[in-house]
C-alpha cells in the first residue's frame, strides 16, 4: 500500500465520497473492521447531508483526501479559527486499511497545511471516552488543555469532548 498514495485538496465534485467514507469509519459494523470508530458510542449519522457541501464552501476550511490510485482511502479537515490557531477534524481512515500508518501521514500534512497558513497551534477534540485515539494523538504531541466541551447534541448518558492541542512551530 501507498505505492499511489497521493494527498490532494478535496473538491466539491469529492463530497458524496467523502460522506460515504466518514460513515464507513465512525458508524455501524463496517467501521467495526477498524480501530478507530464511534459505532459503540453513537448510531447516527456521522455528518449530515449537505455539511460536507458547506464546508468545501467554507474559505476557512481545507478537506485533504488521500486516495490509493483513484480510491478515496482517508481524510482530515483543517479549520482557521484566527491567525494563530487552526481546529483539526474528520482525520479518518478506511477500516480495512487502519494501523498502516496513513492516519499519521493525513495528521501529518494537516500539520504542515496549518504551518503553511502561519498556523501556530491545532487543536481538536476527542469523545473523553476514547483512550486509545487519545493515546495516538498524544504520541504524536497532542496534549490535553484540561478544557472538556459538551457534545452538541444532548445524549443520554452524555457525552463529552476532551480538548486537545499540539503547538506546531515551523515546518
Amino acid at each position: 500500500m501507498h505505492d499511489t498514495l497521493t494527498i490532494t485538496t478535496a473538491t466539491p465534485a469529492d463530497a458524496p465520497a467523502l460522506k460515504a467514507l466518514l460513515e464507513a469509519a465512525y458508524r455501524g459494523d463496517s467501521a467495526r473492521r477498524g480501530w478507530n470508530h464511534e459505532a459503540d458510542i453513537l448510531d447516527d449519522e456521522r455528518i449530515a447531508p449537505g455539511e460536507i457541501e458547506a464546508l468545501l464552501a467554507d474559505p476557512a476550511v481545507t478537506i485533504l483526501t488521500a486516495r490509493e490510485g483513484q480510491d478515496l482511502t482517508g481524510c482530515v479537515a483543517v479549520t482557521r479559527k484566527d491567525a494563530a490557531l487552526a481546529y483539526l477534524g474528520m482525520l479518518c481512515v478506511s477500516p480495512d486499511l487502519q494501523s498502516a500508518g496513513l492516519g499519521g501521514r493525513l495528521l501529518g500534512a494537516a500539520e504542515d497545511h496549518a504551518r503553511a497558513l502561519g498556523i501556530a497551534a491545532m487543536e481538536m477534540t476527542v469523545i473523553d471516552s476514547r483512550a486509545a485515539l487519545i493515546a495516538w494523538y498524544e504520541r504524536r504531541g497532542y496534549a490535553r488543555t484540561g478544557e472538556t466541551r459538551p457534545f452538541p447534541v444532548p445524549r443520554d448518558p452524555p457525552i463529552t469532548f476532551v480538548v486537545l492541542e499540539k503547538r506546531l512551530g515551523s515546518a
